[in-house]
């Protein structure tokens, strides 16, 4: 019974694990860029942190894709750090502005 049910819960797990990365491929943030002097600055509105620069607005651009995938990822690695033993719910949520 009790492999049972921990299997059950493996598959929810993995279940929710695959939804929140289709989540993360289909996610859409504001990216705001600002020509500072000869380099070009950019954030995203959605996330605090995630903010980079380059010398043109294509390498700035693509400097912050890879910012805000590298918050992304350390955010859900501390929270498996954090709290890896607790049994947490995991869901999808949307929110409009």
């Amino acid at each position: 019974m009790r492999v049972a049910i921990r299997l059950k819960l493996c598959r929810l797990i993995f279940c929710d694990i695959v939804k929140a990365y289709m989540v993360r491929i289909n996610s859409k943030f504001t990216a705001v860029f600002k020509k500072s002097g000869k380099r070009y600055i950019g954030w995203v509105e959605e996330i605090p942190g995630a903010n980079t620069q380059g010398k043109t607005l294509k390498e700035a651009k693509e400097n912050l894709k890879e910012a805000l995938d590298m918050i992304l990822e350390a955010n859900r690695a501390h929270t498996r750090q954090t709290h890896h033993a607790q049994h947490l719910i995991r869901t999808t949520i949307s929110a409009s502005l």
